[in-house]
């Protein structure tokens, strides 16, 4: 078994040790944004933490009304801008919490009196030192250059976070719940897939709202460990021109989540495929002949994380079927120091 399965079938005993851990942290940040509540939220995160942030971005929009803007720490790193963050709720995601530019972005933010925030899985890192208040993704160690359990973390330490700031009773009832949802994930069966995409060189991958950041995630994993030119894009933006390029051997992965934007998304690919195209959806309900099954929906905003969880075993075959290892990408290492 390859140390990227491994690991993600880690993830629910993971998330379940975590539930029970930090509720004082959690707590002294929720009384935090309770007390001075803030105008806007900021992100500072790159690669799969880039993808848990855009996760971030849609929770915080609807639970809490927040307008949520992505840093890109070049404004820091190479163009020396101080940013304006105050009343600014700022979240840097980071599973190494190592990367200068990462910490130099958030250094910033500190100074500026962002309300900074490391969700970040190695507590001893440099992140953790500098930001106002730590989220530990506590995932454990992680072996494979392709993150999994630590995204899933990181996806969880958000959704409790939005729970315990807005005191929201159904969505702490569901997280109790995640645990046993990953495991039901994982035994859900999308080999179907392999036939799709095996041959494939380019393909895309389609979400919509709470699901956008999951398909650029899976993106993300179907390039790294299987070397597929696969491009994320939101069901609406697709009609934008990228569906010209769309023919019989361009396959399509879609998330259609029980949710109205995922609905969308299932939508545009059921579309597809009565033109005929090649098209894989990944949902609770079968809908087309490549359906990916994933576990009854329990929460709404938890849903994408199940998804994730279901995806990645077929990230680790799919590597397999296509002659590559998926814990040795090419031209890849672990943690990404960047400036």
């Amino acid at each position: 078994m390859s140390s990227m399965l491994q690991e993600t079938r880690e993830a629910p005993a993971r998330v379940a040790a975590m539930l029970a851990r930090d509720e004082r942290s959690y707590g002294d940040l929720a009384d935090a944004l309770a007390a001075q509540a803030p105008a806007f939220a900021a992100t500072i995160a790159r690669g799969s933490s880039d993808h848990a942030a855009t996760y971030a971005a849609s929770l915080l929009g609807i639970a809490a009304g927040l307008v949520t803007a992505s840093i890109p720490p070049s404004l820091v790193t190479r163009y020396g801008v101080a940013p304006d963050l105050r009343r600014a709720l700022v979240l840097a995601i980071s599973q190494s919490g190592a990367s200068p530019d990462i910490v130099a972005t958030v250094q910033a933010a500190s100074a500026s009196g962002g309300c900074t925030v490391a969700i970040v899985n190695a507590e001893d890192a440099p992140l953790a030192a500098i930001a106002r208040h730590v989220l530990p993704q506590r995932a454990g160690p992680e072996q494979s250059v392709a993150a999994t359990k630590s995204f899933i973390c990181s996806l969880v330490c958000i959704a409790r976070l939005i729970a315990r700031w807005r005191s929201d009773a159904p969505l702490s009832a569901a997280l109790r719940r995640l645990p046993e949802r990953l495991e039901a994930a994982l035994g859900c069966d999308w080999s179907g897939a392999l036939e799709l995409l095996a041959p494939a060189s380019s393909m895309y991958v389609v979400g919509r709202g709470l699901g956008l950041g999951i398909v650029h995630e899976w993106a993300l994993k179907l390039k790294e460990t299987s070397g597929l030119h696969a491009e994320a894009l939101s069901a609406a933006e697709v009609h934008h021109g990228p569906s010209a390029v769309i023919d019989q051997a361009f396959p399509v992965l879609a998330l259609g989540l029980e949710d109205p934007a995922g609905r969308d998304a299932a939508k545009f690919a059921a579309g597809l495929a009565e033109r005929g195209h090649r098209v894989a959806v990944a949902s609770a309900g079968a809908t087309l002949p490549h359906h990916l099954p994933l576990p009854p929906p329990l929460h709404p905003l938890l849903d994408p994380i199940v998804a994730v969880q279901a995806f990645y075993p077929l990230a680790a075959q799919l590597a397999e079927a296509r002659g590559l290892d998926p814990d040795r990408p090419r031209g890849l290492s672990k943690v990404t120091a960047t400036i």
